[in-house]
């Protein structure tokens, strides 16, 4: 027992027996993180891969929505051809074009193409109609050759800017659309985000529910969800959608889910005051129209409406002194 206990605190056996709890030890602490699993590595995949299916299943539903076979559609070939050998891109293509596109509504390359061929195949095309109208057909024979010229200049400058006009009324009927569904898509929203709902599948069910009272509004918040899916910064998606409709109102929710997202601002409080607001500018814009209604039914009432009364008035007075 003695000899144990003497060999137990030899100073050899001791250094022997730290030494090798040490290389234990040692192995221990290189071999265990080899061993032992990743979970954050293994959860930022799993999240990577439902992200990659939620964009997939977004992909889906936007084409099965849109009814539309891709998202982006090449332009026709000839008018492809005419663009290209005038280089009519490097000449009236600019940004706010693009930006006016897509407040219209289009936004795939052909748009850009279309527009450009048609302001510069237009003008041509329309003076030589009116040259055949006026010419060919005999019309306006007792004019001079100035007014003739005149005329037909003035049809080719219809055609030139007869696309801008025809994307200025198609922007104006798209705004008007999204301003009158834009208060009640927020109060939809802010009742997702009460009951707990992120922004995104707030965005994404607002859409859903707003399809029947405004295409233009749901086709908007469909494309945000998609870049807030998409996109790293959410700021972006965001201003995005500012400039994308060209609202006042749609910008300032915009400032304001900026605002709760950079300063942690309650998100519900600001979109219920944002949809207030909005409820009274559409009330305003509405109470303008009413406003300006006398004045111009002014001219048509003097036009058509008092020649009829005064012959019912006066009617039979002047038959009555026709007979005497």
């Amino acid at each position: 027992m003695f000899e144990f206990i003497d060999a137990v605190y030899d100073p050899n056996v001791l250094v022997g027996g730290l030494a090798a709890v040490a290389a234990v030890a040692a192995i221990v602490s290189i071999g265990m993180p080899l061993f032992s699993s990743d979970k954050l590595g293994d959860r930022m995949k799993f999240v990577a891969r439902e992200r990659a299916a939620l964009r997939e299943r977004e992909r889906a539903r936007l084409n099965a929505e849109t009814g539309r076979i891709a998202l982006r559609q090449s332009p026709k070939t000839y008018m492809q051809g005419v663009v290209d050998s005038l280089n009519l891109r490097k000449l009236l293509e600019s940004e706010d074009t693009r930006a006016k596109l897509k407040m219209a509504g289009f936004r795939s390359p052909s748009a850009v193409v279309t527009f450009l061929f048609f302001r510069v195949v237009l003008p041509p095309t329309l003076f030589l109609i009116a040259l055949a109208y006026i010419f060919l057909f005999g019309k306006y024979e007792g004019q001079p050759m100035s007014i003739k010229i005149l005329i037909a200049l003035g049809a080719a400058y219809a055609g030139f800017f007869g696309p801008n006009l025809f994307i200025s009324n198609a922007i104006s009927r798209r705004q008007t659309e999204i301003m009158r569904a834009f208060p009640d898509a927020l109060d939809l929203m802010l009742i997702c985000v009460e009951s707990g709902m992120s922004i995104e599948q707030a965005f994404r069910r607002v859409s859903q529910e707003i399809g029947t009272q405004s295409v233009a509004l749901a086709e908007e918040l469909n494309l945000t969800t998609a870049e807030l899916s998409f996109l790293q910064d959410r700021r972006v998606a965001y201003e995005n959608l500012g400039k994308r409709t060209g609202l006042p109102g749609v910008k300032a929710v915009i400032t304001a889910l900026n605002q709760a997202e950079r300063y942690g601002t309650p998100l519900a409080h600001a979109m219920r005051v944002m949809a207030q607001e909005n409820r009274d500018m559409r009330m305003t814009a509405a109470e303008k129209k009413a406003a300006a209604l006398p004045p111009k039914l002014t001219v048509p009432m003097i036009v058509f409406f008092l020649p009829v009364l005064f012959v019912v008035i006066l009617g039979p007075t002047v038959i009555k002194l026709m007979n005497m």
